[in-house]
């Protein structure tokens, strides 16, 4: 139940930061920060919603392809999330001789999506590949690297951003065990709540930019 309450909260603070980012356009790169911020949000809902209801149903062979499906796509709109990200970065910081490393992170969506895609995940089934897991997030991983190097380096030039690169890597710091770790303790998977509330703070940093 705690969960439950847990992911409510996150879902509605995620959409109403992405609303507020999207109608005050005018604060900074406030469009795309929004579309960012929705996209998170939106993706995660479609795992955290069947999750929801397995939590007050118990249905979980009934919800099981809802939960594997919605896993699969909010994995696919995380990796869309941190191209949005690594894009505000470059727009607001506007660095130079930036396009290899662009292309890189681009590159990386690409190979994480077609992972993603891929049916060796088995999305659905209750024990999924623990191998797929670990592969499809090392892209990830790489792609959070790259845009936690790229606020690093900028932190110190709009204020309220500066610590969106410890945002990011606290996310990976509390998703990381889930990944290699929940299958055999499924404790391991209440790091997730930690995560989420890291993603919120990095979004609230972007209200005032």
């Amino acid at each position: 139940m705690i969960e439950a309450v847990f992911d409510i909260c996150y879902l509605v603070s995620g959409i109403v930061t992405g609303l507020v980012l999207l109608l005050s356009p005018s604060v900074g790169a406030g469009i795309l920060a929004g579309v960012m911020a929705l996209v998170l949000i939106a993706g995660d809902a479609f795992h955290l919603v069947p999750r929801m209801i397995l939590i007050f149903t118990g249905k979980e062979e009934k919800l099981r392809p809802a939960l594997g499906r919605g896993k699969q796509i909010t994995s696919i709109t995380m990796t869309f999330f941190y191209i949005l990200l690594w894009q505000l970065g470059v727009v607001i910081f506007a660095p130079s001789d930036i396009l290899v490393w662009s292309c890189i992170v681009y590159a990386l969506a690409l190979i994480r999506v077609i992972l993603c895609l891929h049916p060796g995940n088995r999305w659905t089934e209750r024990y999924p590949p623990v191998g797929w897991g670990i592969a499809r997030n090392i892209p990830l991983l790489f792609q959070g690297a790259c845009a936690a190097a790229l606020y690093f380096v900028w932190r110190y030039k709009v204020h309220s951003l500066r610590f969106v690169w410890l945002a990011v890597i606290l996310s990976f710091v509390f998703y990381l065990p889930v990944v290699l770790r929940s299958h055999k303790n499924r404790k391991v998977g209440m790091l997730m709540l930690p995560k989420s509330a890291a993603y919120i703070w990095l979004l609230t940093m972007f209200l005032s930019a």
